[in-house]
């Protein structure tokens, strides 16, 4: 088996590798280092947590361990494309270069201008920077690239999603073609990344050490399909998935990393997981350095449980324990997919990674599906096994009400008594009449002898009256109207009494 002391390193950076407890280098370290320090053009292609800051920190140690810098020319150049990512990787360099009198400065963005040109005008063995930050040194004047002996460019990938490739063949452009050596990695081959090794590498050795676009084989995979109840609810429903997902792993989660496509997506996931108890705090391109740098290292230490990010976090996060990698949204990208769960499973340990896919998703799962070769498992959705078996306790005791209140309502008629009810209404109904008849033969005394017409038009009224009502299916049993009360009109009681005696 292949050791660091095998593959012709510096005596003292062969020190700082074995204080710092490694001595087995990984595939692409093994395979990468020794081109490397020959001198030729290194073409890396290896999927994230494989060891390839180590595969060109080590070497580029190595060879400008002799020479001298000069102000504002830097001997090398590493680009990355975040800024945690270039904070690593000047991590990794003072790790490896403490015996050794190498000076570098680190050019990212949310730091002051000042400092920085303080440490390029003192001049630099090693350069690393974000390329928005190194151009904006570079068009004030600060910089000469024409003197860098080795460049780097790390996950060359995430530069072109992240629209960096004019930049980066801009800074290509700067540096002297005929003494730069290149060291290019990525852990995809995109047509974009392919044209520009081919334009800027000579005759790179090509190394590549796993399938493109694969995933540890000790993260175990699964995604959940979910679809909410109504479309205005589909972000708060989703975060309580989210959180059950959590729950449900219980110790298993000491640490999780939380990928949110949009930035004002992680804040609300932060927020939400802090407000229901949750160690959660959120990381993204629009917060201060300071802070961004502040969250990291409490989330390296153990000291936050659950980091929320954007992509800004999903390459170069160096956190070797990672439990789990909880997928809040599917990437846009399906090579994103990769690096993100790529944070767990590292080292050789065992990982898990959880993916929320909605059906608007389904598309950018099948392009994951297809780049990975293989179908993710699907995990039982919990809130819609704990929803169904709600809905059927609320169906049983529904069933139960209503069967209850159908005894009620049966037993409450069989104890009604409405014809009792009816024959009441009848017989005071009778009790009335006799009063009524008495009345009418009172009103008949009271009637003048000068109303002769007037009854006649009476009766001819009523007899139209009756002969309509004939007509119309009702009878004439020549019984007195009742139920009129003491107001009866005289013109009616005599109608009725001339009826009766004819």
């Amino acid at each position: 088996m292949t050791k660091f002391s095998d593959l012709n390193l510096n005596p003292k950076v062969l020190k700082a590798i074995d204080e710092a407890g490694y001595e087995t280098p990984t595939p692409i370290q093994a395979e990468a280092i020794p081109p490397a320090l020959e001198g030729r053009d290194v073409l890396g292609i290896a999927q994230t947590g494989t060891g390839k800051t180590a595969s060109f920190t080590l070497p580029m140690i190595t060879l400008l361990a002799r020479g001298r810098a000069r102000a504002r020319m830097p001997r090398s150049l590493v680009l990355c494309p975040t800024r945690e990512l270039a904070a690593q990787v000047a991590e990794n360099f003072d790790t490896y270069a403490k015996h050794l009198k190498l000076t570098k400065a680190l050019l990212i963005g949310g730091v002051s201008f000042k400092e920085q040109d303080a440490a390029i005008d003192r001049g630099v063995d090693v350069l690393i920077a974000t390329p928005g930050r190194l151009l904006d040194h570079f068009e004030r004047g600060k910089l000469i690239l024409s003197d860098v002996k080795v460049m780097v460019v790390d996950e060359a990938d995430r530069m072109l999603d992240m629209g960096f490739i004019p930049d980066i063949e801009r800074i290509f452009g700067l540096t002297n073609p005929l003494t730069r050596q290149t060291l290019f990695f990525s852990a995809t081959m995109a047509p974009e990344i392919e044209r520009i090794t081919n334009t800027f590498l000579s005759a790179p050795a090509r190394i590549e050490v796993a399938r493109q676009a694969t995933a540890s084989e000790n993260i175990e995979q699964a995604v959940v399909m979910f679809k909410a109840s109504r479309r205005d609810r589909e972000g708060s429903e989703k975060r309580k998935l989210l959180r059950t997902l959590i729950e449900a792993e219980g110790e298993k989660c000491t640490n999780a990393i939380v990928f949110c496509n949009r930035k004002t997506d992680v804040d609300i996931c932060a927020k939400s997981l802090k407000k229901y108890g949750f160690d959660a705090a959120a990381i993204h391109g629009d917060l201060d350095q300071s802070q961004r740098t502040k969250t990291l290292d409490a989330f390296r230490e153990g000291q936050l449980r659950v980091l929320v990010a954007s992509d800004v976090a999903a390459r170069g996060l160096d956190v070797p324990s990672v439990s789990h990698v909880f997928n809040y949204d599917v990437p846009s990208h399906a090579e994103d997919y990769v690096h993100r769960i790529g944070r767990t499973g590292r080292a050789g340990r065992d990982g898990k990674a959880m993916m929320l896919c909605v059906p608007k998703d389904e598309k950018n799962l099948a392009d994951i599906e297809r780049l990975v070769q293989k179908e993710i498992p699907r995990l039982e959705n919990p809130l819609k096994s704990a929803k169904e078996e709600a809905a059927k306790d609320s169906a049983k005791d529904g069933a139960e009400e209503k069967k209850y209140t159908t005894r009620t309502r049966r037993s409450s008629a069989k104890t009604s008594e409405p014809r009792k009810a009816v024959d009441e209404t009848t017989d005071s109904a009778k009790d009335r009449q006799p009063k009524t008849e008495e009345r009418q033969a009172k009103s008949e005394d009271r009637r003048p002898k000068s109303n002769d017409n007037r009854s006649r038009s009476s009766d001819n009224r009523s007899n139209s009256r009756s002969s309509s009502n004939r007509s119309r299916g009702g009878r004439d049993n020549g019984k007195s109207v009742v139920g009129l009360g003491d107001h009866l009109p005289s013109f009616i009681a005599l109608s009725f009494e001339e009826r009766r005696a004819s």
